[in-house]
């Protein structure tokens, strides 16, 4: 599955999502449309989140973003609302990107953190290390790209839904899967630099947080 996740994620992030709302809006309503769209990526998610095979920050966040999204969906009432609610949402998380950096727990290094260990690294060990300064400012960078990138979709998403009205539903599909790996190519990145840094960098460790 490694191997094909950018296909996988084409699929039932975009192509299925985009099949449901076309040829089902007619028949079910642009509300329930909308709604049944989202079942392929949230069986999905569950899947990938099976996958990890242990409870750790990166999977309690991916579950809870999972969980709170469907609920705004299903609670919504109406397609217009469920837009509206999708855009209130992902300024919402940005904003707690944003916090995390501000009380110097960027949300990316413990996800990173969560990605070594799995992979045999001392969670307080690596802890340690990604609390040097110049790795610790690279990760609140990344982490605040993550922030910007919710918050594009939703300002792009609030111009879509004035201009198109509940046609920007599919629109909104494609953005934001285009944004999502941008953003995961660009923390690629920011990994690879970060190893580097670790590498080279002897400088004594900020004190991390408990």
């Amino acid at each position: 599955m490694k191997n094909y996740v950018v296909l996988f994620d084409l699929i039932c992030y975009v192509a299925i999502p985009l099949l449901i709302w076309n040829f089902g809006r007619d028949l079910l309503g642009d509300y329930y449309a909308m709604l049944i769209s989202s079942v392929p990526g949230i069986l999905y998610s569950i899947y990938r989140f099976i996958l990890i095979k242990t409870v750790n920050l990166f999977g309690i966040f991916m579950l809870g973003n999972l969980i709170v999204g469907t609920l705004i969906d299903v609670l919504a009432g109406s397609a217009m609302q469920l837009l509206w609610n999708n855009v209130f949402y992902s300024y919402t998380i940005a904003l707690l990107f944003i916090i995390s950096v501000l009380v110097n727990r960027p949300l990316f290094l413990f996800f990173a953190i969560d990605f070594t260990e799995l992979q045999g690294s001392g969670r307080h060990e690596m802890k340690k290390s990604f609390y040097q300064k110049k790795v610790l400012r690279a990760f609140k960078w990344i982490t605040l790209l993550f922030a910007f990138r919710d918050v594009l979709l939703a300002s792009v998403k609030i111009w879509l839904i004035k201009e198109y009205g509940v046609d920007a539903f599919d629109k909104g599909i494609v953005l934001r899967q285009v944004l999502s790996w941008g953003i995961t190519a660009v923390s690629v990145i920011g990994f690879i630099y970060i190893s580097k840094l670790l590498q080279t960098n002897e400088e004594e460790p900020i004190r991390p947080p408990v």
